[in-house]
């Protein structure tokens, strides 16, 4: 065997020791800050948490900052979609008028939602991190109060349990991440 082939398999084998160890470094991270924010609080999803900041682009690359970051895009992404998923809603024909007239207040919920997030999204990178505090819970307020307003009259299903769900479970990463940077 040549020394190029030698030194070829000792790269390989240098290289197969090492990724997995900054792979599990990173995702250490992500499974660190889920369960220590499950912890503090009962109705946090460790689960919902892990998967969801997993699945995110640059998500195992990052320190807590950079994660606490994504969580906030997270939360504005799931805020954006679920606007354009309500005015969906609200063009379908024969809607009942109910469901109409609170599906319109979660329209206007979630396009102030978003217009928030965008902003604590550029207050996080100033490390104003009390302000990111107030946006954040004014949109988990914003998607509590969305689904309640279905609950107020018998006989309604929300259409937006998951997004609000959703919405909430986010807020709190989001939130327990903010804290953690104080």
């Amino acid at each position: 065997m040549s020394f190029s082939s030698i030194f070829f398999l000792l790269s390989l084998l240098f290289l197969s020791m090492i990724f997995p160890l900054a792979t599990s470094c990173c995702t250490k991270l992500i499974d660190d800050t889920c369960k220590n924010s499950s912890h503090n609080d009962p109705n946090f999803s460790f689960r919902f948490c892990k998967t969801s900041l997993q699945a995110a682009p640059g998500s195992r690359c990052v320190n807590l900052r950079g994660l606490g970051l994504i969580a906030v895009r997270l939360l504005r992404n799931n805020a954006t979609d679920t606007r354009c998923y309500i005015r969906q809603l609200l063009g379908k024909k024969g809607l009942d008028p109910a469901v109409k007239m609170r599906l319109e207040d979660c329209l206007d919920m979630y396009i102030d939602g978003v217009d928030s997030l965008t902003q604590a999204i550029r207050e996080y990178r100033d490390g104003k991190y009390s302000h990111v505090n107030v946006l954040v819970t004014a949109v988990m307020t914003y998607s509590t109060t969305c689904e309640d307003g279905f609950t107020e009259m018998k006989g309604l299903v929300s259409p937006l349990t998951k997004q609000n769900d959703e919405a909430f479970q986010l807020g709190s990463i989001s939130l327990s991440i903010v804290n953690m940077q104080k």
